[in-house]
């Protein structure tokens, strides 16, 4: 998936506004490197790809905070916190800048927050998401990070600008102007030459190679802009962090809306219509074979009625015909069912430990009440264990011993 890079200018903006944008295809190779007004920047592959906004180092200040235990990332709490933590530090009111906290903290830890300036950054989103140019994700031109020192020298050969960070820094990203007259107070100490890493833009490489005497890496500014998008960081928090997420929304729809009617996805498409057709017609054909096999179960259950009981000449349900035919034939020749009194007392005769002698019976159709055997916990499961494959369920009532027919209510 391509990505399109756009690096905020310090100004306003508006719809003449013009955006240095890198277009990537991959992360890792530049495939368009130029300069538009918003409107003209090149248009997301139909919902596509991830538009990133890059926040200019001069117009962040970045302060470091002790959080209170209680207070993380998903608190509620933690926008006002970080005002009161900054109140004393920023030149702002709180309430006119956007905070950002660094990615992944926990609460009570020492973190990073940075501080924009709110109506510059909501005046260029909005510039951006009129012109049709959604930004999903904000980041840094540059963040704090731990290690050696690092240099990169930007900008003109005639007003270079020096960008510090590593664990040296205090500030966690310091910028200045680069001159021979401030590089003792850049450096911290007296020799130039020290920093671990020097990197320097094209146009500032000579001049940063006289003054720290040493070899410098040599970065293209689109390449810096690219690197900048590959950390963790993402601004869009707080009030920002709904607006992101709509953005994210709506280039999921116009994905959904690529695959529905892009011709480059007509192949898919028609592979994805395919399959679910012969997945619904797999699914009818298993629907008939299963209907097919019910019916056959079905009419050898009503055949074995009408086999069995002649006298049934219309089946509407044979489970319950058979049991009422069943019934009556057994009323009719006298013969005891497992819900009468005789079978029931047979059954617990059967199941009750010896020696155990009742004081009283109560009888119901189909259930059998017990008293005065005073059977214990262990006895009351083996009889539960003995009644259950003769039909029945047993279980304590009050002092009586309570036995049920398994088709009793």
């Amino acid at each position: 998936m391509s990505t399109l890079i756009i690096a905020l200018p310090p100004s306003g903006g508006d719809t003449t506004t013009r955006y240095e944008h890198v277009l990537t295809p991959d992360g890792a190779t530049v495939g368009v490197h130029a300069t538009g007004a918003a409107s003209l920047l090149p248009l997301a592959s139909r919902g596509t790809d991830e538009i990133v906004a890059v926040v200019p180092a001069e117009l962040m200040s970045w302060h470091r905070v002790e959080l209170p235990k209680g207070v993380g990332s998903g608190s509620s709490r933690l926008r006002p916190v970080l005002n009161s933590l900054l109140e004393d530090r920023l030149l702002d009111d709180p309430q006119d800048l956007h905070l950002a906290c660094e990615p992944a903290f926990a609460a009570g830890s020492s973190i990073w927050v940075c501080a924009v300036d709110k109506a510059w950054l909501r005046q260029h989103l909005q510039v951006l998401e009129t012109a049709g140019r959604p930004v999903a994700r904000l980041v840094p031109e540059f963040a704090p990070q731990g290690g050696p020192l690092r240099l990169q020298v930007l900008g003109e050969a005639e007003h270079p600008i020096i960008v510090m960070t590593g664990d040296a820094v205090a500030g966690g990203v310091a910028r200045f102007p680069l001159d021979a007259g401030t590089m003792g107070a850049i450096l911290g100490h007296d020799n130039p030459s020290a920093p671990a890493e020097l990197l320097a833009e094209p146009a500032t490489a000579e001049r940063a190679e006289t003054l720290f005497q040493r070899r410098v890496e040599i970065r293209q500014r689109e390449r810096r802009l690219m690197l900048a998008t590959q950390t963790p960081w993402d601004l869009a928090q707080f009030d920002l962090a709904n607006t992101s997420r709509t953005r994210s929304l709506k280039r999921t729809l116009g994905a959904a809306q690529t695959l529905l009617r892009a011709p480059e996805w007509r192949a898919a498409r028609w592979g994805f219509g395919l399959l679910l057709a012969a997945n619904l017609v797999g699914l009818n054909a298993w629907a008939l074979k299963e209907q097919a096999s019910w019916q056959s179960r079905r009419q050898a259950i009503d055949a074995t009625l009408t086999r069995t009981f002649p006298s049934v000449t219309v089946v509407v349900d044979a489970p319950l015909q058979m049991a009422r035919e069943v019934t009556t034939l057994r009323q009719a020749t006298g013969t005891p069912s497992g819900r009468d009194l005789e079978a029931m007392l047979a059954a617990a005769g059967a199941a009750l430990p010896p020696g155990k002698n009742l004081s009283a019976l109560e009888f119901a159709a189909g259930e059998i009440r017990l008293k005065g055997l005073n059977l214990g916990p262990e006895e009351l499961t083996a009889l539960a264990e003995k009644l259950q494959p003769m039909g029945y369920t047993s279980r304590m009532d009050g002092d009586s011993l309570l036995i049920r027919s398994e088709g009793t209510p």
